[in-house]
């Protein structure tokens, strides 16, 4: 059986030490980048390896960039290798915000034509309530990943910007309400929101436990979300295209396939003063 979108804590204990399974920490905060890595080092899933979203899963970020560029391809690829994941691995990633950074990693891999590829539900925290972690590094054979990318599955600046002139797309913004509507900007220099865009927060895809919300209400919410626009004319933001990816994620989950990520989000909307911005 094969994991495109969830996986639960049980299913991942049972498979740990599989050839084909690999697992990816994608533990990360925006406050202090190497917070993630330590962390990792202090007590991981067994046999996982550790992804940074900003050395590993971004490129640097240049002056008309948002803040985490998507990674050059070439060397992430090479990353994936040493991880020892081939085009028949079963991938599962996890972090400790309900999927908010693993998510990015899940998204990558599926541009990359890899559809095997899982989330922990629950993150770290469900792992933990029954297993237990390890400061042991995981030993792998290096291995050959083979990329088939999905040029359609992001748009730039420009695409955003010219299909939402058209009324081609239904943009969503990730971000907090409070940071949608400009009411606070915590990260960003600028406050607001791209005009024409809807707010769907990513925490609203999960329940009070952390889990994900069931296939089924997911699918109605999104469906009201969405009104007319079908699922593959969505396009989904954030600050800077990391949260973005949970809502394409639920999506998934619910069957509305084929949404795409504005890579650059907010933060590079917002590089050039020419650009509209609404606060209403």
């Amino acid at each position: 059986m094969f994991y495109t979108t969830l996986i639960c804590a049980d299913t991942v204990k049972q498979h740990l030490y599989d050839a084909n399974w690999i697992t990816i920490d994608c533990r990360f905060s925006l406050i202090d980048s190497e917070a993630g890595a330590k962390s990792y080092r202090m007590g991981h899933i067994p046999n996982a390896h550790y992804a940074h979203i900003e050395q590993d899963l971004s490129s640097p970020v240049s002056l008309n960039t948002g803040r985490h560029p998507l990674p050059n391809f070439k060397q992430l690829i090479a990353r994936l290798g040493e991880w020892g994941i081939n085009n028949k691995s079963q991938i599962v990633i996890y972090d400790d915000v309900n999927g908010a950074f693993a998510a990015r990693l899940w998204w990558l891999l599926r541009y990359l034509g890899h559809d095997t590829v899982a989330i922990l539900d629950g993150g770290i925290q469900q792992w933990q309530q029954k297993y237990t972690l390890t400061t042991s590094l995981p030993k792998t054979k290096k291995s050959v990943f083979r990329a088939y990318s999905s040029h359609s599955s992001w748009l730039t600046t420009q695409q955003v910007s010219d299909q939402l002139a058209r009324n081609k797309i239904k943009l969503i913004d990730a971000r907090t309400p409070e940071r949608f509507s400009g009411q606070q900007e915590p990260i960003d220099p600028i406050a607001g929101h791209i005009p024409k865009a809807v707010n769907r927060a990513f925490h609203l895809n999960l329940s009070p436990n952390g889990l994900f919300l069931d296939r089924a209400t997911l699918h109605t919410q999104f469906n009201h979300l969405l009104g007319s626009a079908k699922p593959e004319n969505s396009v989904h933001m954030c600050g800077s295209g990391i949260t973005a990816c949970h809502n394409i994620l639920a999506m998934e989950h619910a069957g509305l396939s084929g949404s795409k990520l504005y890579a650059g989000s907010w933060s590079e909307w917002i590089t050039n003063r020419n650009r509209s911005i609404s606060t209403k």
